[in-house]
């Protein structure tokens, strides 16, 4: 999608503050209301704009542990596939799942209460999902960069 100089202004503003509203918003573009908010209603329904949230601090509900994990699957079938998709997606603590290329089938992002809660994903959850074959974690120790808004030029 070719997006104008107004439009990445719009995106570039709402990744930073998402809860601006559309008066705010308009005049920081240097646009009249009702154009700022035809155009944001565009995004949003070619799906540039795919949602909203609120930015948590992990720390602060309890979450000690962000782990990376690398899995590899025994099969490429559609049923290993589906069945590892559908454990991934009901897992509340792995917040992303990426496939990959190169050695290992997918990353995961995960969160944890300590490393014993780390330990029972892990061994009880994530080694039980029918298919995977490997798994090798790594832990982050400091967040340097998180959430970075989406370059828009």
């Amino acid at each position: 999608m070719n997006l104008d100089k107004q439009e990445k202004s719009l995106i570039r503003v709402l990744q930073a503050q998402g809860r601006i509203s559309n008066v705010e918003l308009a005049e920081q573009i240097g646009i009249s209301e009702s154009p700022c908010y035809r155009r944001v209603k565009a995004l949003e329904e070619a799906g540039v704009i795919t949602g909203y949230g609120a930015k948590v601090d992990r720390r602060k509900l309890g979450l000690q542990v962000t782990a990376f994990i690398l899995v590899t699957v025994d099969s490429q079938d559609d049923q290993t596939l589906q069945d590892f998709f559908d454990a991934v997606a009901t897992e509340e603590f792995i917040v992303e799942c990426h496939a990959m290329a190169g050695a290992h089938d997918y990353l995961l992002k995960a969160v944890a209460k300590s490393m014993d809660h780390f330990s029972d994903l892990v061994m009880k959850r994530i080694l039980k999902i029918p298919g995977v074959k490997n798994v090798e974690s790594n832990f982050s120790l400091q967040v340097l960069k998180e959430g970075a808004p989406i370059p828009a030029d």
